[in-house]
């Protein structure tokens, strides 16, 4: 058991470096949490999913996803900065304070004809789908990230000796994913306490602050052009 130890640690440090990082990803899954927990919870699971699933590639095919992901990675980074650009132009256009609403008394519930009113059912509604939508979302924006690949296949070529057995390379996914899903979630933990506890004005600068350093990010990782 003790020889799986110093992978799995490996495998850890590997996943916070690759995590902790204040970058695009952490700015959106802040804003996240301080609008709907739940929803930013399914996103940090799929920010650590990808994390877990390029750190496996890169187990296996180190030397040959390094090579066949760098002659492509400037376009690969001219995308992701269209998509985090557009993004942070989304979040600021709509990142304005809401007028007050006064209150509207309850209407009562009326019983769907359709449903057997012993099986005390619900009608689904478009909430329940949302935490499905933010995983998918952040797995997506999180996977076309070139430098999360790179990352992982320049380690893992340098380990290749100490990940050369299953077991040891195992240990070294485990420790990835749970070093990444556990930081992934504190972020969530934070946002959300942040969330709950400052005003509806000075949250809406905190998104126009966030949204403005994605867009700074897209930027910067667009540079140098293809």
């Amino acid at each position: 058991m003790s020889e799986l130890m110093t992978p799995a640690l490996a495998g850890a440090a590997a996943g916070l470096g690759v995590a902790m990082p204040m970058g695009a990803m952490s700015v959106l899954l802040l804003q996240e949490a301080m609008r709907h927990r739940r929803t930013a919870v399914a996103a940090a699971t799929g920010i650590a999913a990808v994390d877990l699933g390029y750190a496996a590639l890169a187990t296996a095919l180190g030397p040959w996803m390094a090579s066949h992901v760098a002659p492509v990675e400037a376009w690969v980074r001219l995308t992701s900065a269209v998509i985090l650009l557009a993004i942070a132009a989304h979040g600021l256009s709509g990142a304005r304070p809401k007028p007050a609403v006064p209150p509207v008394p309850p209407v009562p519930a009326v019983p769907d004809p359709g449903q057997d009113a012993g099986t005390g059912g619900t009608t689904r509604t478009a909430t329940g789908l949302r935490p499905a939508k933010a995983f998918a979302r952040y797995v997506a924006l999180t996977a076309i990230n070139p430098t999360t690949a790179l990352y992982f296949a320049a380690l893992t070529t340098a380990q290749g000796a100490t990940l050369g057995s299953g077991p040891s390379g195992a240990a070294f996914l485990v420790g990835v994913g749970a070093a990444s899903l556990l930081w992934q979630q504190a972020l969530v933990a934070l946002g959300s306490l942040a969330g709950a506890r400052i005003s509806a004005t000075a949250r809406v600068w905190t998104f126009r602050l966030g949204y403005g350093l994605v867009a700074a990010y897209a930027v910067k990782i667009a540079l140098p052009l293809p």
